[in-house]
């Protein structure tokens, strides 16, 4: 049996339920996820169905994008999902998804606003929107510099209290503490995007909600008193 086993068999269940959830079509996004001590992470083969795939055929790389166990060829967006385990060190959980919603926002080029509480409960602010990628970087090295944007539009944020990032013209990345938190933040970024949308649709001006109503929100979900779900046994 593999000494990543463990590791593979929760990145497994993780690209599994992007397809259970209908995040993703085809065979478009991926999720890897991270072992801190031993320094390797975990993540989908390239161009594997979601439906076929097995903990056995996941990929185990170490941060300097080496491989470390598969047979097969890591996701093309491996790069990507390396550079932000390497600026975000609280992150053990990377889902890039092409979720319909969310992609329409990044294709607009606009951040999803923080219209409502059910948005709030998830994230403490607008998800962001990256800047246009220049020429040089996507000739230089595409996937690495697309995270370099993420991290680049993060300077001033705190990748622990929005945990998501639509790249301009691409699509969303997010990230968290477990490979099955991950994809529960990807979730719920399609879903605030789809009511961000309607929204919009209905009143194009619609009011940002109150910043003391949206730290209410997050904070009893997130903060160091938060109240929300059960104490743990």
């Amino acid at each position: 049996m593999s000494a990543f086993r463990t590791l593979q068999e929760e990145c497994c269940e993780a690209n599994g339920l992007l397809q259970k959830l209908h995040l993703v079509d085809m065979t478009f996004g991926n999720a890897s996820v991270m072992d801190r001590r031993r320094g390797v992470f975990a993540i989908k083969p390239s161009g594997v169905p979601y439906d076929a795939l097995r903990p056995r055929d996941i990929v185990v790389l170490d941060l300097n994008g080496q491989k470390v166990e598969g047979r097969l060829r890591p996701s093309s967006d491996t790069s990507t999902h390396r550079r932000l385990f390497l600026a975000f060190p609280e992150t053990r959980a990377v889902v890039h998804t092409h979720s319909r919603h969310a992609v329409a926002f990044a294709q607009a080029g606009r951040p999803i606003p923080c219209l409502g509480t059910t948005h709030a409960d998830f994230f403490r602010g607008e998800v962001p929107v990256t800047r246009p990628m220049t020429a040089r970087e996507i000739r230089r090295d595409y996937e690495w510099e697309t995270g370099g944007v993420i991290v680049e539009r993060f300077r001033k944020l705190n990748p622990s209290e929005i945990r998501a990032v639509l790249v301009r013209g691409h699509g969303p990345f997010v990230w968290g503490g477990s490979g099955k938190e991950a994809v529960e933040i990807a979730q719920a970024l399609e879903i605030v995007a789809e009511m961000a949308w309607r929204t919009l649709q209905i009143a194009p001006q619609a009011s940002l909600l109150p910043a003391l109503l949206r730290d209410q929100h997050f904070l009893r979900k997130h903060g160091p008193r938060a109240a929300y779900g059960q104490p743990a046994s």
